[in-house]
């Protein structure tokens, strides 16, 4: 965990932020910045800890910090775990997913690969059904939003479930009992930690920085969509790749970039393949693939129809409210949905959460919330009747 002190700033800081307030030392406006007043709360809460009060958070102040991200002091502070008010990272996410695991000892938190830099890519599992579901978010780096989105599905669901209670209208012990949830919340941590500021220096960084000067239109970092090494993650899965690449090459994305270059392969990133792996030793009744933006559900690859896939899009729509499509032809190939459809057989569906520009802003994450929750529970029930 990388140190941290005055006028440093970006997603590690809000995350600082975070904690000091759940701790009770900081009552400002969480904003990314390490200035004064974070630094103060820091000297406060190094000297409340026993820690030396020098206002730098190095590896014992994170230490005693990571206690209340991870929110093992629930019961006394009564906060809940998963934060909507503050930009992802890999740390963040790591700590909460530990803090879920320490909540609800009857999940299993494990991870289903590594990323470019060396990142686990976390995996949550949660039920006891027959029937499986596979929810995958952050392959785009500036699409982050999608990781608090399912995160606090699923701390809602689990809560939900240990109180004997319902969501989205349906009983959580009923969802539990017939379907296996598998959640890989961070696809492509390497890209969000650059996009939110957790990642800026280093030889990774300075790559990512000679990439994007090749692509003057594209705003750093967060225009940025691909991995680390600039591959987009959601074009390298062996449906029609040859197609896509020829797309995304006529349109000048033939080299590392921010975005839309398909790579030299399919499955040559650690991230697509570690998805592709998963999902192949897995038998999913369904996936559920979480981008930004549109407020839009893509659910047909070419001429593939799976049993009952038209109808469960057409119940996901009436859930959540957003729009049913088709994958335009610019963006039809290569990606991991389709990939699904094509080799299973089985219903995948592209979820577009939201409307605007990504990153989206988190003023938007209430309402995109709501949608989604009624959408993941009509998916669990969809997966329980239909398939």
């Amino acid at each position: 965990m990388q140190t941290l002190e005055i006028n440093d700033n970006g997603s590690l800081v809000e995350m600082i932020q975070l904690s000091l307030s759940r701790a009770g030392f900081f009552d400002s406006a969480v904003d990314g910045i390490f200035g004064p007043v974070t630094q103060r709360a820091v000297v406060d809460f190094q000297n409340s800890f026993g820690l030396p009060a020098d206002g730098i958070v190095g590896i014992n102040t994170w230490d005693k910090l990571s206690v209340f991200i991870k929110g093992y002091c629930y019961k006394s502070l009564g906060f809940k775990l998963i934060p909507t008010n503050i930009s992802y990272s890999y740390e963040l996410v790591k700590n909460l997913t530990d803090g879920l695991k320490k909540r609800y000892s009857f999940i299993t938190a494990d991870k289903i690969g590594s990323s470019t830099m060396g990142k686990d890519l976390p995996l949550l599992v949660i039920g006891n059904g027959n029937k499986n579901l596979f929810i995958t978010a952050a392959f785009h780096a500036n699409e982050w939003i999608t990781i608090p989105i399912i995160l606090k599905f699923a701390e809602e669901y689990l809560e939900a479930y240990s109180k004997g209670k319902t969501i989205a209208g349906q009983k959580a012990e009923f969802l539990f009992n017939n379907v296996t949830l598998h959640i890989a919340p961070l696809v492509n941590p390497d890209g969000v930690d650059l996009v939110t500021g957790a990642l800026q220096q280093g030889e990774f960084y300075a790559n990512a920085v000679k990439i994007s000067n090749d692509f003057k239109d594209i705003p750093f970092p967060s225009g940025w969509k691909a991995n680390i090494l600039g591959t987009d993650l959601n074009l390298q899965f062996p449906a029609r790749w040859k197609t896509a690449k020829a797309i995304k090459y006529a349109q000048g994305f033939s080299q590392p970039a921010p975005r839309d270059f398909v790579g030299f392969a399919p499955l040559e990133t650690n991230e697509a393949k570690a998805i592709y792996n998963y999902t192949a030793a897995n038998s999913f009744d369904m996936i559920l693939a979480y981008h930004t933006q549109g407020k839009e559900i893509y659910w047909k690859f070419a001429d593939f129809l799976p049993h009952k896939s038209k109808e469960i899009a057409e119940s996901l729509s009436c859930a959540s409210g957003y729009e049913l499509e088709i994958t335009p032809d610019f963006a039809a190939n290569a990606g991991y949905k389709d990939w699904f459809i094509q080799t299973f057989n089985k219903p995948g569906y592209t979820i577009e959460a939201g409307i605007g520009e990504s990153p989206l802003p988190l003023s938007q994450f209430d309402e995109i919330y709501s949608a989604n929750e009624h959408l993941i529970v009509r998916a669990m029930k969809e997966t329980i009747e239909r398939i």
